[in-house]
């Protein structure tokens, strides 16, 4: 009951707007332009009548140039003022980037062109790793909780001084 009779005095108020607007415009129109009685105008008034509304029509032409220009100014303002806010703030909207997966050929083809044919290998710069010297060495199978016990203590850390010092005497 309540909704209905808020949506039907809503609905008045809106008819009365335009109803409102409506008025205004003539009202508006009725001062700005008045009607015209060129019926009975001979063709100097006729010309002249021309000139008159063509020089108001210059007119506001510049009006609305010079509004343009100053609204175009004051967006630009308002874009640099927002963006020193979010300088100020520390927040920036960075973009997401997507990755982008180029093989080498395909950069050097971009930047070369197609007709050059240029085949970049990568694996053929690279140094060769011997595989030998990684099989030489002896693996140790020691027992590691019989190092830890002989190392603990004060003893142990004598023995690592002791080693440390010893070579270089």
């Amino acid at each position: 009951m309540l909704k209905s009779l808020m949506a039907n005095k809503a609905k008045e108020e809106l008819e009365q707007e335009i109803v409102d607007k409506e008025e205004e415009k003539e009202r508006y129109l009725a001062e700005r332009a008045p009607p015209m009685h060129s019926v009975s105008m001979s063709l100097a008034q006729l010309t002249e009548l021309c000139k008159e509304l063509h020089s108001k029509i210059a007119v506001v032409d510049e009006e609305r140039y010079d509004i343009e220009a100053k609204v175009t100014l004051n967006t630009r303002e308002i874009k640099d003022l927002s963006i020193k806010v979010l300088d100020l703030r520390g927040k920036f909207k960075r973009p997401s980037l997507r990755r982008v997966r180029v093989s080498a050929d395909a950069i050097l083809r971009s930047l070369l062109g197609s007709k050059h044919k240029v085949s970049m290998d990568l694996r053929a710069n690279l140094k060769s790793v011997k595989k030998d010297d990684t099989e030489k060495r002896p693996v140790e199978d020691s027992d590691w909780r019989k190092n830890v016990e002989a190392m603990s203590g004060m003893e142990g850390r004598k023995k690592m001084f002791d080693a440390a010092k010893g070579p270089a005497q």
